[in-house]
């Protein structure tokens, strides 16, 4: 059994046709290519998360409208899971309050607006029907693209699907900043900074953040350090014979001896010629051996 988890942006039919798209693009895939006889196979399983990159910090209460429209198209387009954003992402970790309007947000479209008591309730309708048309179609060239280039796995090893994606990320950037594309409070119906943040933001306590800080200190005092850079070398080891290995293994060990999380990604982001430290703050406290060219 396979699953898929599936984006939804704010533009509202397309989104709809988008997954209605992949949803018939599966079904033929598993009939026609691969032969399955099981009606069960030819189901399209997916969830939907609603799009962070479409939130804004601009005027953030309006990320709540956005979030909602996103999940409603997600619903009529025939997801079977679903999680809403939180308003607040662009700013600051969720407050309670925001996790819980995102939980409501579901709840709502779930128990009061009946969206869900039909199964594709858009079917039929002209203008759905011929955006799924164009958006399968277009799909269907990108797919036989990729099998130009070698398949997917070739593509992920050139970073065709990097650039693919940053492209279309900067496009989308390059229209917002030019005023091409309209969004409600950043290039257009802007109001003054200081009245865009009403009830502020999620802010760690100072003692929290002192007494996370001293378990850390604890930990590390406290653990079989020759151990721990034990298997952080055979991590290293494992990390220089190439992404076609699979490193979770060893990570493994690294954890069973109380490895941080910033030494264990310090240690793989070294042997790929990165800094230890994304900042590029803390050295690597470790041996290191010069990266992989």
């Amino acid at each position: 059994r396979r699953g898929f988890y599936c984006s939804a942006h704010v533009d509202f039919f397309e989104e709809i046709a988008k997954l209605r798209a992949a949803r018939r693009m599966w079904a033929r895939i598993m009939k026609e290519r691969y032969g399955a006889k099981d009606t069960r196979s030819l189901m399209f399983r997916f969830g939907v998360h609603t799009a962070g990159c479409s939130l804004f910090p601009q005027q953030p209460l309006n990320n709540i409208i956005r979030i909602a429209y996103e999940a409603l198209a997600a619903v009529l387009g025939g997801v079977q899971s679903l999680h809403c954003c939180s308003y607040d992402e662009p700013i600051s970790l969720p407050t309670e309050e925001s996790h819980r309007i995102a939980i409501r947000t579901q709840q709502i479209l779930a128990y009061e607006t009946g969206v869900a008591n039909a199964t594709d309730p858009l079917g039929g309708s002209y203008y759905v029907e011929t955006l799924t048309n164009t958006i399968e179609e277009a799909a269907t060239e990108i797919l036989e693209e990729i099998e130009k280039l070698g398949g997917a796995l070739a593509c992920m090893k050139s970073g065709w699907f990097d650039v693919e994606v940053e492209k279309a990320a900067l496009k989308y950037q390059r229209e917002i900043e030019a005023e091409e594309r309209t969004i409600v409070g950043v290039n257009a119906f802007t109001i003054d900074r200081e009245k865009e943040t009403p009830g502020g933001v999620h802010r760690v306590a100072p003692a929290s953040q002192r007494l996370q800080v001293e378990k850390v200190r604890e930990l590390k005092q406290n653990r079989d350090n020759q151990k721990m850079r034990a298997t952080l070398e055979k991590l290293r080891q494992e990390a220089e014979k190439g992404e076609q290995v699979n490193l979770m293994p060893a990570i493994l060990e690294t954890v069973s001896v109380y490895a941080t999380r910033g030494e264990i990604m310090g240690t793989i982001r070294k042997v790929y010629g990165y800094s230890y430290d994304p900042l590029g703050v803390i050295e690597s406290p470790f041996n290191q051996q010069p990266p992989v060219k």
